[in-house]
C-alpha cells in the first residue's frame, strides 16, 4: 500500500493482493516506524453505514474509510478508483483517492509483481499489451 499526501489531498494505492485483502477481510493497514519507536499507520477500512469515502485521523493513526458494499466487487471490476472530496469548513476540504496501483511506465526501483497491468502500455508495433 502506498500512501501519498499533499496538502489537504490524501492518496492511497492499493496492488492486487491488498485490493483482495480489503474486500475478504474489510481492513489492511502499514506502519511506518520513526526514530524512538514513533510509529505512523495508515489504513483502510470499510463501513456498512458510509455513502461516500471518508478519513480519520487519531494517535498517529491515519484511516481511510470505504463503503463495504464498494470494496465487495472491486477486484473483479474495471473500476481504477474513488474519490471524494469531504468538505471540512465552508471553504476547505479534504480530497481522498483510493486507487489500484498499476505498473509503471518508467523504470523504478521497486517490486511491481502485484501491481495491476497498466492499461495504457503500448508496444512498438503498436498494439497494447499488459506487461512491460
Amino acid at each position: 500500500m502506498k500512501i501519498r499526501i499533499k496538502g489537504n489531498s490524501l492518496r492511497y494505492r492499493l496492488t492486487q493482493t491488498e485490493v483482495r485483502a480489503l474486500a475478504d477481510h474489510g481492513t489492511i493497514s502499514e506502519t511506518t516506524t520513526f526514530a524512538e519507536g514513533q510509529v505512523l499507520t495508515y489504513a483502510i477500512e470499510t463501513r456498512a453505514d458510509l455513502d461516500n469515502l471518508d478519513a480519520e485521523y487519531q494517535a498517529h493513526r491515519i484511516v481511510l474509510l470505504l463503503p463495504e458494499a464498494w470494496a465487495k466487487n472491486w477486484p473483479e471490476e474495471d473500476r481504477v478508483g474513488f474519490n471524494y472530496s469531504k468538505p471540512l469548513t465552508a471553504d476547505t476540504s479534504l480530497f481522498l483517492l483510493l486507487e489500484k496501483d498499476f505498473v509503471c511506465l518508467d523504470e523504478v526501483d521497486e517490486d511491481q509483481s502485484d501491481n495491476y497491468p497498466n492499461p495504457r502500455y503500448e508496444k512498438r508495433d503498436g498494439t497494447t499489451t499488459t506487461a512491460c
